[in-house]
């Protein structure tokens, strides 16, 4: 399994080589910053319904220890592989490091379409990537969260699986979980209120009003589906666009955002929505808005279709929207187009899952305006650093906020050596 042949790894070696470069890093130093800590691989056997024996992927990369636990995400996707998950846990450990966490970057993952399997092998198959994981994750190692195609069930029956085994209830092995074993209120609308959070700091940079701006928003599940409700019935912008993995709509005079998502939620996709029009995906991102928000895969905005985006924003929701070659024609842009990098915009989940993480380790629990408050502070702050490091050196934001990230992790490295 080569890591380095996946282009989402490679994508991220490719951002990290142009930041590297910027901080004159040296090749020694560049070596350890991005090869990971640890790459785990597992072979997952369940029992399928029909009484058939099948066999699954799974994986769990953690990409540096020199801030405290690694924290992130596990995906179930047909699409998973090893590399894609070193990509991932290697943009978590920038992000963690831009919002002041005390965490390097993980993430996880299992080769699966999550749809094509009953409850009951859902749950085993949860169980028996949790399993397999003890000997590496813990409380103070390796703190396990949701992503593509897992939930709150899924937690749960981690946190179960983790629990038994040590003898006693461990909430704090992973965030993302229902509030009745410990979760916490917020959780799960907190990237999304987060990405809407960004937008409205950006519209107030540019001196722009929301309620005169236009929105398209790429990927419904649950990012997408509270970024586009926000903006929409938030701040009063209409949303022209939406899509899943199914289908794309676009209305030029705006889209029933509460109808759509009442659709979704009963059919399962947006396929077959009628109050809309239907259009090529690849099609939608191009299309004028003031607002762009890819919220979905990583990889969509490509150097094919980044000189023709027509939007002042774009706030990239998604891990790795935005390939290199592309980047290259942003960066030409930048005073055409507001930037806000996915290590920023999409932190809102990882900021709460540590505000949960916390409250598990002390048994002390904050309400929901509690958790908003903290996570819209280290929203500013982050944003605040990002835009004046941006304005100060004149370079893109994406730029800005991976230095940012990598210093902060380069300081923590050099401080205690070579052990973590």
């Amino acid at each position: 399994m080569d890591i380095y042949a996946d282009p989402a790894y490679a994508m991220a070696t490719e951002q990290f080589r142009v930041i590297a470069d910027y901080l004159n890093l040296d090749a020694n130093i560049r070596e350890r910053m991005l090869h990971p800590k640890r790459a785990i691989a597992v072979t997952l056997p369940i029992h399928r319904d029909d009484g058939t024996l099948q066999t699954y992927q799974g994986y769990r990369v953690q990409h540096h220890l020199a801030m405290g636990p690694t924290k992130g995400g596990v995906r179930f996707h047909p699409g998973v592989s090893l590399g894609e998950v070193a990509a991932l846990a290697t943009w978590m450990s920038w992000k963690c490091a831009l919002t002041g966490l005390p965490y390097g970057g993980a993430k996880g993952g299992v080769t699966v379409n999550p749809r094509e399997l009953s409850t009951r092998e859902l749950e085993s198959l949860s169980r028996r990537y949790m399993q397999e994981m003890i000997p590496f994750v813990g409380p103070h190692t390796d703190v396990i969260g949701p992503d593509m195609g897992t939930n709150e069930q899924v937690m749960a029956w981690f946190m179960d699986t983790y629990s038994v085994y040590k003898g006693y209830a461990v909430p704090e092995i992973v965030t993302g979980k229902p509030v009745s074993i410990g979760g916490t209120t917020g959780r799960r609308e907190a990237t999304g209120r987060g990405v809407v959070y960004l937008v409205e700091r950006a519209l107030n940079v540019l001196k722009m009003h929301a309620e005169k701006c236009t929105a398209i928003v790429q990927g419904f599940g649950n990012v997408g589906a509270v970024t586009a409700l926000g903006l929409a019935y938030k701040d009063g912008m209409k949303v022209t666009g939406i899509s899943d993995a199914f289908a794309a709509f676009y209305r030029a005079d705006g889209i029933d955002v509460h109808a759509a998502e009442k659709y979704a939620n009963e059919h399962g996709s947006l396929a077959g929505f009628t109050e809309a029009d239907t259009i090529d995906p690849d099609e939608l991102l191009i299309q004028p808005c003031d607002v762009l928000v890819p919220a979905a895969v990583e990889g969509v905005i490509t150097e094919k279709n980044a000189g023709q985006l027509r939007c002042r924003i774009l706030a990239e929701a998604a891990n790795g929207p935005t390939t290199p070659a592309a980047d290259r024609i942003l960066f030409e842009r930048w005073n055409e187009i507001f930037v806000i990098p996915d290590i920023l915009c999409n932190a809102g989940g990882v900021i709460v899952s540590y505000f949960e993480w916390v409250q598990g380790l002390q048994q002390f629990f904050w309400n929901e305006s509690e958790i908003m408050d903290k996570l819209f502070r280290i929203l500013e702050q982050a944003f605040t650093a990002v835009t004046k490091r941006s304005r100060e050196a004149k370079i893109p934001h994406r730029v800005a906020a991976m230095a940012i990230g990598v210093e902060r992790v380069l300081a923590a490295k050099r401080a205690r050596g070579l052990f973590p």
